[in-house]
């Protein structure tokens, strides 16, 4: 089975500064087999990385639709923020992505969705995150889990990473895949371990947002 991370973010994301040679190092220490790289509105860094990690390395996407966020997995490039989440979906599915949504009833989270726009496409994802890490309350991922109960969705998990401290919080356990079919088909029957990061984490996300605005690089969290 391979340990698999479904929600990370790097230096390609405004409030990530950890860069993708430290990620890889991260994720040999730690255990993650794969890691999907779903910076936000860009899947850049992504696309890059995979050249250069093709085994390690699933070219993901965080896209803020005008209504929540949705994750997509198995990209060929970038899709922009700020479209309908149909327009979204249709150019996820034109590049035969695996599609899952993001924290979806997080209610600090700018990305949370309504009930009523998610129930809209739920029958157009293959799968909504059951456990984010960067939920400070536990309740919201709790609705998630009986949302996808109630609508047979295939969940997923996440540690929605962007510190060092924080790769591979939540993990999937997946049979071996090579492609999205394979991926979305072992996804069916994963197993995961889920452990919540502490509020702490965003903290770094402000800092590392305000740093880049300013310029500054804090060595404690991009690298080494």
């Amino acid at each position: 089975m391979l340990q698999v991370e479904l929600h990370s973010h790097s230096c390609w994301s405004k409030d990530c500064i950890v860069n993708l040679e430290t990620i890889l190092r991260m994720c040999d220490k730690r255990g993650i087999d794969r890691i999907a790289l779903t910076d936000h509105n860009t899947a850049n860094g992504a696309l890059a990385w995979h050249k250069l990690a093709p085994d390690r390395v699933i070219v993901g996407e965080e896209i803020m639709t005008d209504r929540g966020e949705l994750l997509g997995y198995f990209l060929s490039e970038s899709i922009p923020a700020g479209l309908t989440p149909d327009e979204t979906i249709k150019r996820l599915r034109d590049q035969g992505a695996v599609i899952s949504v993001s924290h979806p009833f997080d209610r600090l989270r700018k990305g949370a969705w309504q009930e009523s726009d998610l129930l809209e496409i739920i029958d157009k994802v293959d799968a909504i995150e059951i456990f984010n890490s960067r939920c400070i309350y536990p309740e919201d991922n709790a609705k998630a889990v009986a949302f996808a109960q109630e609508h047979h969705l295939v969940g997923t998990v996440g540690s929605d990473a962007h510190s060092k401290v924080e790769y591979g919080r939540a993990l999937m356990q997946l049979e071996p895949f090579s492609d999205a079919p394979g991926f979305l088909a072992a996804l069916k029957q994963a197993n995961h371990t889920d452990r919540y990061s502490s509020w702490l984490v965003h903290v770094h996300s402000k800092t590392a947002k305000w740093s880049k605005k300013l310029h500054l690089r804090p060595r404690m969290w991009e690298g080494g």
